[in-house]
């Protein structure tokens, strides 16, 4: 653990200038893109202005405007002025400059800061670090990539803000800290605790191939020491920070009367992922990625894991998976998931019985395991999470544009392959099924060879997946991922997750540093969509219904959604209903509709 000074090393008066310089970029860009800001071009030199609620403060900086409204601003172009003053640029005191603009409320607004704050620390440990450069980064290994990132979440703002870490916890479990560490195992009584596990698997197996049996001999021996019958219990990993932090004052009676019991830590050593609450085995990369609940504020949502909500996720993984296996359009695109395989959930009574559905309360001690991808690569392939494409170094430079040079193809090329990886599963996904994925670059994993995309994997299944036809058939264990979404929206889980949400920022990255022109960028997602439909088509009625080359879409605003409520930005049970529609945008593929 680093001393109480090597722990704010980062916190320089250079790197914070820097952080919270990239931070306003980012807000302008952003804020801009959803409506709540609106530039003004200065007739001077071209530049744009965006004055505070008061009128007396302004900040002017210079921008390209490309597809999707979006705005590329150039960080380094940034002032602020008041009257004949320019001032030091400071990120707090921009969204307090701008509250009224942004819709921050009163009760928001501290909240908000607290995330900013701890984004911004953030920014400045991840500048502070000796970074490899994107050709270097392009070339390693999964985890240094994962580790190795530095934006997070492409369109909030406040996307880093894990509020509930201490400093010392920051570098012991942020993604970016790169700290190897060990999960604390409990034995939880099985009649409190719920575990299922998908088709050919059971408890014991799962935790022989998790758990050396050293390991499991010191747990077993842990809990025959206290006269207790391991029969009785079941082992399950959680995240330290957890452990200390909730369940041994918030489930102290459950310790005390030995319902839950802590054996300690595993001997397997984890790297966080950039979702901050699952975990990657690096003592041995085949074994499982562990999923724990984590009571952190991050990103709009307590990161809790709900016991009754795991309960069904083997079963609709195993569902996913044969409905995958068996479909020609997939099995082409060679396109494949990483079943969340055993989960388990402990139920405690009495905050069951003094909680809604929903409550955080319920979210605080559950933990999956899902497949690793590691044991699916052949000879000459190495895995990168999808987030990734959009990552440029401090020269400005692109991990994509460093694969697409590695590949030796033309760019477009280069495209077109990753898209037949990607684009075509979701859209197969959506006009074959009416399923929907979250198809954001973390739960993207791709297969690189030869610096091209082989494949494309998915993960992040149960939690994050819909099928919208009210009159699909489903297993009743699947019955869940059933989602009531009207006509008019169903078709922005393609617009808004994959267009606007990553298109729009890998579009504009290829084509800011010269790799690929805009148009080409959009030309080769629209030849991609019609070779996708041409065949298909037996579904040319679906095509008609739900036109991926209609004009314009609406704009779903994911910062307007923090914005108003930084606890629960969506409810779970009610996606749709939550979305915040403002205005449409044009439609980048439509010019290139087949026939126009």
């Amino acid at each position: 653990m680093p001393t109480a000074q090597d722990a704010v090393a980062h916190l320089t008066p250079a790197l914070w200038a820097r952080a919270n310089r990239l931070l306003i970029r980012k807000g302008l860009a952003e804020f801009a893109h959803e409506r709540l800001l609106t530039p003004k071009r200065l007739p001077q030199d071209g530049h744009y202005a965006v004055r505070s609620d008061d009128g007396g403060t302004e900040y002017r900086f210079a921008a390209r405007r490309a597809a999707l409204d979006h705005w590329q601003v150039d960080a380094d172009s940034i002032t602020r002025h008041r009257g004949s003053d320019e001032l030091p640029l400071d990120a707090l005191e921009f969204f307090i400059e701008l509250r009224a603009s942004l819709g921050l409320g009163q009760e928001i607004l501290p909240v908000y800061l607290e995330e900013i704050s701890s984004t911004l620390s953030g920014t400045a440990y991840k500048l502070g670090l000796d970074q490899p450069s994107a050709a270097e980064l392009a070339k390693s290994g999964f985890q240094a990539i994962e580790t190795g990132m530095t934006e997070g979440h492409p369109c909030f703002v406040a996307n880093n803000g894990r509020l509930g870490f201490g400093i010392h916890e920051y570098h012991a479990y942020a993604p970016e800290a790169a700290s190897p560490l060990t999960l604390i195992w409990l034995a939880a009584r099985r009649d409190h605790a719920t575990f299922t596990a998908g088709a050919g698997l059971d408890y014991d197996t799962l935790i022989r191939a998790e758990l050396p049996e050293e390991t499991r001999t010191r747990f077993t021996t842990t809990l025959t020491g206290l006269g207790l019958d391991p029969d009785d219990y079941y082992f399950f990993p959680t995240h330290p920070w957890q452990w200390w932090n909730k369940l041994s004052v918030t489930f102290a009676a459950e310790v005390a009367r030995q319902h839950l019991v802590c054996l300690g830590p595993g001997d397997d050593e984890y790297l966080a992922q950039q979702s901050i609450r699952t975990f990657f085995n690096t003592t041995d990369p085949a074994r499982h990625y562990v999923k724990t609940a984590l009571s952190v504020l991050n990103m709009g949502f307590m990161r809790g894991l709900s016991a009754s909500y795991m309960e069904a996720t083997p079963a609709i993984n195993d569902w996913l998976a044969r409905l995958v296996d068996a479909d020609d359009t997939f099995r082409a695109a060679r396109f494949s998931i990483i079943r969340e395989r055993a989960a388990i959930g402990y139920h405690h009574r009495q905050y069951e019985a003094a909680t809604e559905k929903g409550s955080p309360y319920l979210k605080m001690l559950a933990a999956l395991w899902r497949e690793s991808p590691v044991p699916t690569l052949e000879p000459g392939q190495r895995l990168a999470t999808m987030a990734s494409l959009l990552h440029t170094d401090r020269d400005g430079d692109s991990l994509a544009g460093a694969l697409v040079e590695e590949s030796g193809l033309e760019p477009a090329v280069w495209l077109r392959r990753y898209l037949d990886g990607y684009l075509v599963p979701v859209l197969h996904a959506f006009y074959a099924y009416d399923l929907v994925f979250m198809p954001h670059g973390e739960n993207a994993i791709l297969v690189i060879e030869d610096g091209a995309v082989a494949r494309v994997i998915f993960k992040d299944i149960a939690e994050e997946i819909a099928v919208m036809d009210p009159d699909a058939v489903l297993p009743p264990a699947v019955e869940r991922i059933r989602a009531d979404v009207p006509e008019d929206k169903k078709l922005l889980s393609v617009f808004t997750d994959v267009f606007d949400c990553f298109f729009r920022f890998l579009g504009s990255t290829l084509d800011d540093r010269g790799i690929l022109d805009e148009d080409t960028f959009w030309r080769t997602v629209a030849e991609c969509v019609t070779d996708y439909q041409a065949a298909h088509p037996h579904l040319a009625d679906r095509f008609a219904q739900y036109d991926m080359f209609a004009d314009e879409f609406a704009l779903s605003c994911l910062n307007r959604l923090q914005l108003r409520n930084n606890q629960q930005m969506v409810d779970l049970q009610d996606p749709a209903g939550a979305l915040q529609l403002i205005g449409t945008l044009r439609n980048p593929i439509a010019p290139h509709a087949p026939g126009r």
